[in-house]
């Protein structure tokens, strides 16, 4: 009869077969089939940001009074989603929508990931007064909820136009959701960082004279970025969702630009007059993104845990 084994026994097994912890976790995820279905779901709704001519080429903009509260018609028609109380395409809102709330989802992730991973690592490896400074920075910004603080700065912030393009309208809520948004990622950075410069092969780079910088990019971060890797899919869930709230109060992406919160809230006003239409598309789209992303960030935590080899 075989001797049990343990996770960590397991996974030196898997390691001294040649396999990675990255390749490993590649090889349960692509085993799962909730997991293909949500990078399917999120694919197509990145397609859709991206090149949204490619599913529908009528203006977002184009709106005809006389065409106002068209049901949905089915594909092959003028409106296959209908169009809203100004006679707005809603498939083409839809496409066009997409590209300021994943965008905006993407900007404030990724420059949060960056602050926290810079920050984080600075605070684990030097400890001391870096360490010191930045947690009491985190620890403050911690105690203010993301919502009221960004309610707060984007309401002071109302009436400033930076622009009308893509990025200009997402400038100011992608700036006040990264001022806090990047602490958790500097915790379990620093966390990683502790655990992982005292391992014998970072004292070995050590002793060999490897330079702070060298050590910290080449020996400590990668082992690092494991706990950071699997909060992202969630977090960008979360940004969707919040630029949703902030559409909803007036203080997120605002007119003339169209995104799924902005539809979402001029929809919600049609919801008892027979065109629950009008919400319910959007509503969808924002669901089945922000489900599909955080099946990804619960699947690539359970397949970055050595503890679940």
């Amino acid at each position: 009869m075989p001797e049990p084994t343990t996770p960590e026994v397991a996974a030196a097994v898997d390691v001294a077969a040649g396999r990675s912890l990255g390749a490993d976790a590649w090889h349960r995820l692509r085993r799962r089939p909730d997991v293909i279905v949500a990078v399917v779901v999120v694919a197509f709704f990145a397609v859709v940001a991206a090149v949204p001519t490619l599913f529908t080429s009528t203006d977002p903009q184009r709106c005809v009074i006389g065409d106002s509260k068209i049901h949905p018609q089915g594909f092959g028609a003028t409106h296959p989603f209908g169009t809203d109380a100004h006679g707005c395409d809603v498939l083409a809102q839809l496409a066009h929508g997409a590209r300021p709330s994943l965008l905006l989802a993407f900007v404030v992730v990724g420059a949060s990931v960056v602050i926290g991973v810079v920050l984080g690592l600075l605070a684990g490896y030097y400890l001391g007064w870096v360490d010191g400074i930045v947690s009491r920075v985190i620890e403050v910004f911690l105690v203010i909820p993301l919502l009221l603080a960004a309610l707060l700065l984007l309401s002071l912030f109302r009436n400033v136009h930076v622009g009308s393009g893509t990025f200009d309208v997402i400038l100011l809520p992608a700036i006040v959701l990264t001022l806090f948004a990047w602490m958790g990622y500097a915790r379990y950075v620093r966390a990683s960082v502790l655990e992982a410069k005292n391992l014998d092969y970072v004292t070995a780079a050590r002793a060999l004279g490897a330079s702070d910088v060298r050590i910290m990019l080449r020996h400590v971060l990668p082992n690092a970025v494991g706990p950071v890797t699997a909060l992202v899919p969630t977090a960008i869930a979360g940004v969707i969702s919040a630029e949703a709230v902030l559409a909803f109060l007036g203080i997120g992406v605002r007119p003339p630009a169209v995104s799924w919160g902005i539809m979402i809230t001029r929809g919600s006003e049609w919801v008892t007059g027979g065109y629950a239409y009008l919400l319910l598309f959007p509503l969808g789209c924002l669901v089945l993104t922000v489900l599909a992303l955080v099946v990804l960030g619960d699947a690539l935590r359970d397949a970055l845990d050595p503890r679940l080899r």
